[in-house]
């Protein structure tokens, strides 16, 4: 059983689930219509974005398209006339990124088909369903004994995964569904081990795991058959939904929004921990439990798509774990998701942020107490508790099962070996992810502080005292420097003035071996014209005082010889 750690020609490197970020950054007119050029960002690297550009009427195409979701979105309205002036387009340019910001925020509607294509249009060119239908045609090829009634079109919430209908041929009444998914970025077994990882599921027995009829991979793609249930999935049950309905529609916008029973909410509860339990204790990954993947078989939960993690597929809640770095392993991405389930279970809905700081009144206070063992901020610092804690708290202690049937699910040692360093290779890629999020997180914290107001005023207020600081400083050295300047004025340009009193200042330099001078003898009343060269200020200064001390009638008389005049012989 050979791990490949490279990755394999069939595996798809690019993680659907990373959220993509778009920010307008300019708007451009051209004859009738307005372009605006937007930065579209996956995850948090500023490396792995590009350009695209869109038309108002691409926009308004794409929020037809969603209004399946009965959603009520932000898209601002046209305009006919007046739409090219340059007031309204800066306006319409808020509004079109308010748009934006909704659909690349809202859980559902990030991760569609229809978003990730405006946005993407390079990474999701292709069309799914032709390329799952070319597979399962070569399907039946081999296995003709298997017939499709129908595409179930846009059940799932995966771009990758595509369901349909089907039957047997010599049990027409009975239905079934085949789902056909791509290989993930997950997907660490190699191609042997994978085979036979997904033909060993339909050997799987447990009480609350949806049994396959039938599954099979190859070296870049999956296919399963599991049963029809027209009763739908546990999400169908909470939001009242028809299961062949598109995702969009079943789960976007509920018309009623209602929690389950108390009962309801332990008994589904404490079946979906022992399942939890049992594949933790097998060795086998999952870390993709949300109330779409638990099948509903009267009043029992069923696990599905244990495949998954065999195939590398990203989790539904991962954007979420991914923010948290305790949540590390996938035991506790398999704790964390059920937190989500639990919530939605009681409340009938999804939370509306992750940590959630204060939850709605519950049925019961013991409800309350296990989201906050998995939801609260404190508890995601900490790390998630262990399977077996949650199963011995007040809500699902006394729980009584009355399912007997025995689990069995037996995974040869070679097989387990290469799920463990496949399930290791997960959680490191996970911890890679988490790691860069936190580093991002820090920068833009960082960022956000340094260019808040308060923070600019604490900086203008510094810089003012910084300036008054050097300014006294310069102030006090140029005073300096002006009193040394008149020192030496007194010692040089001056010392003819000076009086035989006036003893001469010690040198600094020798002072011990060379004996002062004496003093100098009185000036002479005529003033001098000779420039001293001691400092530039003295000499300038005393050569000042001579111009203003200077008397004519100091001069001596001089006697001239004039020699210009002809003379006669």
């Amino acid at each position: 059983m050979a791990f490949m750690e490279k990755p394999p020609a069939g595996k798809v490197l690019l993680d659907d689930t990373v959220p993509l970020t778009a920010q307008i950054e300019a708007s451009q007119s051209l004859h009738s219509h307005t372009e605006y050029i937007i930065r579209v960002q996956r995850g948090v690297s500023t490396e792995n974005s590009w350009q695209i550009v869109r038309r108002y009427s691409d926009f308004d195409l794409l929020n037809n398209s969603l209004q399946i979701s009965a959603l009520s979105l932000p898209l601002p309205p046209k305009k006919l006339i007046g739409n090219m002036e340059r007031e309204f387009i800066a306006e319409r340019q808020k509004g079109l990124q308010a748009y934006l910001d909704v659909i690349t925020t809202h859980h559902i509607l990030s991760n569609c088909e229809l978003v990730k294509k405006f946005l993407d249009p390079n990474s999701y060119s292709v069309n799914y369903t032709e390329i799952a239908l070319q597979h399962v045609s070569m399907f039946f090829r081999s296995e003709p004994k298997w017939e499709v009634v129908e595409p179930l079109k846009d059940i799932g919430w995966r771009i990758r995964k595509k369901y349909f209908l089907m039957k047997i041929k010599n049990q027409p009444k009975e239905r079934l569904v085949l789902s056909w998914a791509d290989l993930g970025p997950d997907k660490y077994l190699s191609d042997r081990d994978l085979q036979y990882a997904v033909k060993l599921l339909s050997s799987c027995s447990h009480p609350y795991i949806y049994k396959i009829t039938f599954a099979t991979a190859n070296e870049s793609s999956a296919l399963v058959i599991r049963p029809f249930s027209e009763k739908g999935t546990l999400k169908d049950l909470i939001y009242k939904a028809k299961p062949k309905d598109p995702f969009l529609k079943k789960y976007c916008n509920p018309k009623k929004i209602q929690g389950l029973e108390l009962q309801q909410i332990k008994t589904y509860g404490r079946q979906i921990l022992e399942v939890l339990k049992f594949l933790h204790e097998k060795g086998f990954p999952y870390g993709h439990l949300h109330s779409a993947n638990v099948m509903l078989d009267g009043d029992t939960c069923k696990l599905l798509d244990l495949e998954n993690s065999l195939l590398g597929l990203p989790s539904f809640y991962r954007s979420y774990f991914s923010q948290f770095r305790k949540i590390n392993t996938l035991e506790g991405v398999d704790v964390h998701c059920f937190g989500h389930l639990l919530y939605e279970m009681t409340y009938g809905r999804p939370p509306d942020t992750i940590p959630v700081e204060s939850f709605p009144p519950a049925p019961s206070v013991f409800v309350v107490s296990v989201l906050e063992s998995i939801l609260t901020c404190e508890a995601l610092k900490n790390g998630m508790p262990a399977v077996s804690r949650l199963l011995q708290m007040p809500l699902f202690s006394d729980v009584l099962l009355t399912n007997s049937e025995k689990p069995q699910f037996k995974i040869p040692t070679k097989l387990k070996e290469a799920l463990k360093i496949s399930k290791e290779c997960i959680e490191k890629r996970l911890t890679e992810e988490q790691k860069l999020i936190h580093q991002h997180r820090r920068l833009t914290r960082a960022q956000s502080h340094h260019g808040s107001e308060e923070e600019k005023k604490k900086r203008k207020i510094l810089a003012r005292k910084k300036s008054k600081r050097s300014a006294n400083e310069s102030g006090e050295e140029h005073s300096a420097k002006y009193s040394n300047s008149n020192n030496s004025a007194g010692s040089g340009a001056s010392s003819p003035l000076t009086s035989p009193s006036s003893p001469t200042p010690p040198s600094t330099a020798g002072a011990s071996s060379i004996p002062p001078a004496p003093p100098l003898p009185p000036a002479a009343p005529a003033p001098s014209t000779e420039v001293p060269t001691s400092q530039p200020d003295a000499s300038r200064g005393a050569l000042l005082s001579s111009i203003q001390n200077f008397q004519k009638g100091t001069l001596k008389k001089t006697q001239t010889c004039d020699y210009s005049a002809p003379r006669i012989s």
